[in-house]
């Protein structure tokens, strides 16, 4: 049998994690168990609802869908990392300005993937947010 716990090395919100983990551990569960950063959400567990959302290496991921020794080397970017950049203060205006965050559970992973089809250029602009 392999090994149940592996080191890991992945870089979150700019800074240098190194643990030691359980190989099984999906990502959403380090984040929040390991690290404390519970903004980061866990619902269905089957990667719909997007509660869990994440950026890894600056692609939107399921945390619940990924496990952590798959970061291995990446990096990672959570909602408190990319909301505390200000990077996101106008969609979270939007967002409240026009009552979307209704009990804010899924809000997290809904910001990511807006600031992603933003910066994809899928969104004509911010501006057809507001």
């Amino acid at each position: 049998m392999g090994e149940r716990q592996r080191d890991v090395f992945i870089r979150v919100n700019g800074e240098e994690v190194r643990e030691r983990i359980e190989a099984r551990q999906t990502l959403v569960d380090f984040l929040r168990d390991h690290l404390g950063l519970t903004g980061t959400h866990i619902g269905c567990e089957q990667g719909v609802c997007g509660a869990c959302t994440v950026l890894v290496d600056g692609e939107v991921v399921r945390g619940c869908l990924v496990l952590a020794v798959q970061c291995d080397g990446a990096a990672v970017q959570t909602i408190e990392g990319i909301s505390d950049s200000g990077l996101i203060t106008d969609l979270q205006e939007a967002f409240h300005k026009r009552n979307a965050l209704q009990c804010g559970f899924c809000t997290p992973g809904m910001l990511i993937g807006a600031q992603d089809l933003l910066s994809r250029g899928s969104v004509p602009s911010r501006e057809a947010i507001r």
